[in-house]
Order: structure tokens, then sequence, then C-alpha cells
């Protein structure tokens, strides 16, 4: 007879539990060993708090996670490369894989770079995948200061934090270019031509600057191993000291974020660092690298087997640098052949102009304007909430107005190709665009600021009256009338956020006005003089629900 045999002590579910049970505890205990040994030898209890720091999980806030990982990528390729690459300008006769250019006599950086592309497994992959990292990670820079400059998280106490990022952004285009010009092809030897004819523009010391940079006479035989140096040691040093310094304020100060109930500039409102950000965070990292090595593998880029090796006497036509520098380029092209002859010695003004004074200018104008904007605004107080683009017109608009200028720069810098794809002339498209340069950047400020007055319009009318049903209703009197359903709460709070500052008041005419305190005056009501509807002036920093 069968004897039933229930779930006792012996059965293997209550077998199975037990042992998950043990297994659970031995690790638990396994865990709190390792965390008192690292305790008692590094500040392990110490660093809690910092694992539940909270950031926001708004998308805009992963601009600046795409940079950090596409670095993260760069490091890794570049440590790669390193491996294969020889940064020597010695020539040599090519016998590799690639036949087109067997025979051909090239430099060691030229023949290297084209044995990883050819000859090493992976090679080709893992170039293309570094040269994209490189462009991902200079526009992940650029979108990302506009995110903070368009929200005003550059005001107080982030000052530094911006500073530091607009240097990240310079660096970075430095060793962009460096890492461009490495392999030694025409293209990047073209590149490198019109770099040298920028540092000859630069009166009295130019000739000292390009012998010092390419050690004699272009091209000289040092360019490329002082370029590898500055690649591989300097440049990456310096940029990782940056970041590492960028991420320590980031946890220092409170985290930005946008309006909401609950959320003020006193509080951090989002998810805890560990596990909930953490874990988000690592899958971007993993979604960064994915996507960058699929456009590796399906996206040609930087083909340098087709443009031959640098010679001095040989130029690429339609040759196009990428595009973070491709501003500086169309700006070379735009300004006329402007000349002055100065105690017998020439400035050249066309190259000078664009290639010189324009980049220190934009640069100069990108680390000054939190400390401008705080000078003409008056403003002293902590801002950690957000700004809404539309809730600040004046400096919307000068960034849409810089954001065009750039691009009419950048659209020039192609006007060959331009011209040659859709038959135009040549000099009629560069008058074209010499024109958009000094037309559209105002209109587009004026444009910009037109239509954020025109939704903060929209949003108070929204306010008195309510959303739109999209239901027409017919009155006793037979009229029509359009039904309207109030706000909900959240909506109504985000709405009613908004920093109002009052205009700085004229300075007092004690026997005589100062200039730069009539200036300070004049821009600040240029600043905060367009109001809609109205809107109240409160005190500056003073938060309006």
């Amino acid at each position: 007879m069968a004897r039933f045999r229930g779930r006792g002590a012996g059965h293997p579910v209550r077998v199975f539990t037990r042992r998950r049970a043990r297994a659970a505890a031995r690790l638990r205990r396994g865990a709190e060993r390792t965390t008192d040994a690292l305790d008692a030898r590094l500040p392990v209890s110490e660093g809690g708090p910092l694992l539940r720091k909270a950031f926001p999980d708004h998308w805009s806030f992963l601009l600046g996670e795409l940079a950090l990982y596409s670095f993260v990528v760069l490091l890794l390729t570049g440590v790669w490369l390193t491996l294969f690459f020889q940064p020597s300008m010695n020539e040599v006769v090519y016998d590799g894989s690639y036949r087109s250019l067997e025979g051909v006599r090239m430099s060691e950086a030229y023949e290297s770079t084209l044995h990883i592309s050819f000859d090493v497994r992976g090679g080709l992959l893992i170039r293309q995948l570094h040269h994209w990292a490189a462009l991902v990670f200079l526009a992940a820079i650029g979108v990302h200061l506009l995110r903070v400059f368009f929200t005003g998280a550059f005001r107080k106490p982030r000052e530094v934090n911006w500073v530091i990022g607009v240097t990240l952004f310079l660096l970075a285009l430095a060793e962009g270019f460096a890492g461009y010009s490495l392999p030694d092809d025409l293209l990047s030897g073209t590149g490198l031509r019109i770099a040298q004819g920028i540092m000859l523009s630069i009166p009295v010391v130019g000739t000292y600057l390009s012998m010092f940079a390419f050690g004699a006479e272009f091209p000289g035989d040092d360019m490329i191993p002082r370029l590898y140096s500055l690649h591989i040691l300097l440049l990456p040093g310096l940029l990782l000291a940056l970041v590492s310094l960028h991420l320590i304020l980031v946890f220092h100060l409170k985290h930005t974020h946008w309006a909401g109930r609950g959320r003020t500039n006193r509080n951090a409102v989002g998810k805890p660092m560990f596990p909930q950000f953490l874990a988000s965070s690592s899958g971007l990292f993993f979604i960064v690298f994915g996507v960058l090595t699929l456009l590796a593998g399906v996206a040609q880029i930087n083909p340098v087997w087709a443009y031959g090796p640098y010679r001095t006497d040989h130029v690429s036509t339609g040759s196009q640098p990428d595009w973070y520098v491709g501003f500086l380029e169309g700006s070379l092209r735009l300004v006329p052949p402007w000349e002055t002859a100065v105690a017998g010695h020439t400035v050249m003004w066309n190259v000078l102009l664009p290639a010189v004074i324009l980049p220190l200018a934009l640069f100069a104008v990108l680390y000054a304007y939190p400390f401008f904007e705080k000078w003409v605004t008056g403003d002293d107080q902590e801002h950690h909430l957000c700004d809404r683009p539309r809730d600040k017109p004046v400096r919307t608009g000068l960034g849409v107005a810089a954001i065009v200028f750039y691009g009419v720069l950048l659209a020039a810098g192609g006007n060959d190709v331009l011209a040659h794809t859709f038959k135009i002339s040549l000099n009629t498209l560069t008058w074209v665009f010499r024109i958009a340069l000094v037309v559209l950047p105002p209109f587009a400020f004026m444009v910009t600021k037109r239509v954020c007055l025109a939704l903060r319009e929209a949003e108070l009318k929204r306010l008195a009256e309510g959303e739109e049903t999209g239901e027409v209703r017919q009155s006793v009197e037979g009229g029509y009338e359009e039904s309207h359903e109030p706000l909900d709460a959240e909506r109504q709070y985000v709405l009613r956020t908004r920093e109002l500052p009052r205009r700085l008041p004229p300075p007092e005419h004690d026997g005589g006005v100062p200039r730069l305190g009539r200036l300070r005056a004049t821009l600040s009501s240029w600043y905060y003089r367009d109001r809609v509807g109205d809107e109240p002036e409160s005190r500056r920093g003073e938060l309006e629900p």
C-alpha cells in the first residue's frame, strides 16, 4: 500500500527554503564583515547620506550624463588605439593591405592609421567608435551648456561650475582638433596648414608661435609627436581633473529641479542616488555605448584612405572639418580680404578677425555672462529652481540669437559644397551669408522674445479662464460661449511659480551720476521692462505663487 507523505520536515520545498534562508544569512554576515573591514580603513559609513542624494529624473538632466559616458568611451577606445598608432613623421613606403596606396611614400603616422584600419582585427570599428564618441562628446557638452543657460542653472551658487563647463568645452575642442590631425592624411594636413596660417596672422609674435608649435618651417618633423603628447597626456589629464571637480561640485551643491508642488529653492526632489539613479544611469551608459558602437559599425566616418597622405603641394577639394570647428571655417570664408600695413608690417584682418579675435570674444562672453546678468539684475539670491525659458524672454532671446549666429557661420563653412550642390554662384552665396550674419541674430532675438511673451500671456489667460474643453454652448439670449474648466492644481502651481524681479532704480542724482550706474540701470530696465498684462514687480528673488 502506497504511503502518503505530506509537506513535513523532509519535503523538498521546505529543504530548499531552509537552504535559501541559511545562504541569505551567510551572505548578510559576509556583507557585514566586509563593510566593517572596509569601514575600519575607508570612510564607508560616512558615505551613507551621499548614497541617498536626490537626483531629478527629468530627461533634460541626462545631457550631462551623455557627455560623461561618451567621454568614458573615448578613454577606453583611445587607450586601445595608442597600442598601435605610431606618432612619427618619418617617411616610409606603404606595403599593406590597401592596394590602392601600395608603394606610396607616407609618414609612419598615416601608415599606422591604415594598419589599424585594415590589418588589425576590429581596428576600423574602434577607430570609428573613437571618432563618433568625440563628436557626441562635444555635442553633448554644447547642448548641456545650452540647457544650463536657458534654465538659469548658472546662477548663484553655480557660477564656478558654469566656468568649469565652458573650460571643458574649450579643452574638448582642442582635444578633438589634436586627435583629428594625428592621422596626417590630406584632410587633416590641410587643417593644420590653416592653423599655421592663423598663427602667422597674429601681429609681432605670429612667426614665433608657428616655429614654436611646428618646430621648424611647416610642416616640420615634430608636429605629430607634439600633438600626440597633447592628445593622450596633457589634455585628457586636464579634462579628467575638471570633470572630477565638476562632479564634486554637483554633489556638494543642491541639484536644480523644475518647479512643482513640494519643490522649492530650499530642497532637492528626485530619485535617490542608490539604487534608483545608479540603475537608470548605468542603463544609460550601456545605451550610449551600444548606439555609438552601432554608428561605428554602419556609418563610415573619416575614411583617411580615400584622402591619401598629406603633401604640402596638395589640397583636398571640398575639405570640411568636423562640425565643432566648422564655425571657424565659416568665419574665415565670410570676412572680406581686409589688410592694413603698419610700420612695414601687414596686419591680415581677414584671418586675425575671424580666427583669433572672434573665438576669443565668444568664449569671453560665455565666461562672463553669469556675472554680467548678476550685475545687471542685482540678483544675489541662491537659485535651485530651473527657470522656464519663456519666463526670461531677454535671456532666451540672447541665447537663440547666439545659436543663429553660430548656425550661419557653420553653414558658411560649407559654402563651396552648397554652391556646387545647388548650382548657385559662390560669390552670391557668400554675400547672402554675410548679410544673414548681421541681420538674422537680431531678428531671432526679437522673434524669440515676442514668442516668450505671447506664451506667457496665453498661460495667464488659461489661469484666469481655465482650459478650453472644446464644447460650445448657446446662452438663453441666443449667443454662443466656450466652456472652460479649471487647470489642475499641479499645473496651476507650475504656472504661478515664477520670479518677477524688480528693475533696479536709477542712481541718485547726487552731484554727478556715474556712467556705470546709468548703464546698469538702463540694462536692468531692458531686461525686465516687458511684462505680460498686469504682472506685478516683486522683490528680487521672490517667488510669485
